[in-house]
């Protein structure tokens, strides 16, 4: 294996970020490119799954009259709403049915851009003896930035899988400033042939 690779192994997890229709090309909040991340992403979930290893999807699930939403003076358009095609997970994403779902945002004075805010996602990768975590998924600059924050606060070792994530840039180069933050806070950015050891 060649130096600065790193070998997913007992008391790993993938976390993959809100990789829904609603934030790919043609969705109700895209991501530019974020249909980009489906692939590398597979090739994660697959490498994680046969090494027996957990396996989390976080997703924003809302309601209606969530109060992310312009119409209730939030910042985006509505998006991800509880039980339609747009919160579906990407097609083509591989995941196994063994997944761990993660849903926040569910009620509609509750905002959450990381997967720890309101769920029981700490409690549960605690219980499986979990210890690092590799995180990618969408957007970058928003709810990866936030998920990768709270998992360093909680005690959690971050791996940012910067080939499998992309960024909203509502400012241009918000994508490369949240990862510079990440890394600066102690996240390790890898990609594919890091764990591959290609």
């Amino acid at each position: 294996m060649k130096e600065g690779a790193v070998k997913a192994e007992k008391g790993d997890a993938l976390v993959i970020v809100d990789l829904q229709r609603d934030f790919l090309p043609g969705g109700a909040l895209p991501v530019p490119h974020g249909d980009q991340v489906v692939p590398v992403m597979n090739s994660y979930i697959r490498l994680f799954r046969d090494a027996g290893l957990p396996i989390v999807a976080t997703r924003d699930w809302h309601p209606s009259n969530h109060c992310s939403f312009k119409e209730q003076g939030g910042l985006w358009p509505p998006h991800c709403v509880q039980g339609t095609p747009g919160a579906q997970f990407a097609p083509g994403l591989e995941l196994p049915p063994d997944a761990i779902v993660i849903s926040k945002a569910s009620q509609p004075q509750e905002e959450a851009y990381s997967g720890f805010e309101g769920t029981d996602l700490d409690r549960r990768l605690k219980a499986l003896g979990v210890k690092r975590l590799f995180v990618g998924g969408l957007a970058t600059d928003y709810c990866v930035l936030s998920t990768v924050k709270d998992a360093l606060e909680l005690g959690y070792r971050v791996f940012l899988l910067l080939d499998a994530v992309r960024s909203v840039d509502v400012n241009p180069g918000d994508g490369e400033r949240a990862i510079e933050e990440m890394r600066a806070l102690g996240a390790v950015p890898v990609t594919l042939k890091d764990l591959a050891g290609d």
